[in-house]
């Protein structure tokens, strides 16, 4: 199963992505980690429009192939790179649920965007300026929602647990009589 956790920069989505990837023992992928790799590669530099993500999608799909669930963590903030992780999962034949993680407190957000730790060497983190003016299209089709803002983790990823659940069970073959 493709699991797609997508939003704004410091909603909490590699909080979420870690912890979920941990409890269903699957795949993280994060474009950032990608994304930096390159640049450190020397062989480019930011802004690196869609290379990071063309990796990631490749490298999600090749997981999949071989069974693994993957946990496909990125900004994702036009529909066009949304689509492309669902393109993913159609061409592995497998599952997906897309989840758009949210903080609907934005002091609590800035607070967050103001305070991270870098967990990638030589990563630039956006500022808060740059998260809220940034482009990021509005979601067109269902997906799961899960808002962070005064939310513990745990129970965050409960809501992702569920929906992995949900997905998992409608995928699964019906008993034989």
């Amino acid at each position: 199963m493709l699991v797609i956790i997508c939003g704004l920069p410091a909603t909490g989505k590699t909080t979420l992505a870690r912890a979920l990837a941990r409890r269903i023992d699957a795949v993280h992928l994060r474009v950032d980690t990608i994304e930096q790799a390159i640049v450190r590669s020397g062989l480019a530099a930011q802004p690196l429009g869609p290379v990071g993500y063309v990796v990631a999608y490749a490298l999600a799909e090749e997981h999949l192939r071989q069974g693994l669930t993957v946990i496909a963590e990125s900004v994702s903030p036009i529909a066009v790179t949304r689509d492309a992780w669902r393109d993913v999962a159609g061409r592995a034949g497998v599952p997906v649920v897309e989840a758009e993680i949210v903080c609907s407190d934005a002091i609590e957000h800035r607070r967050r965007a103001e305070h991270r730790i870098v967990d990638i060497p030589d990563l630039a983190l956006p500022s808060w300026d740059a998260i809220v003016n940034r482009e990021y299209e509005p979601w067109h089709r269902e997906r799961l929602v899960v808002d962070t803002a005064g939310r513990d983790v745990a129970v965050c990823v409960a809501d992702l647990w569920r929906a992995f659940n949900r997905a998992v069970r409608q995928e699964a073959p019906s008993p034989t009589p």
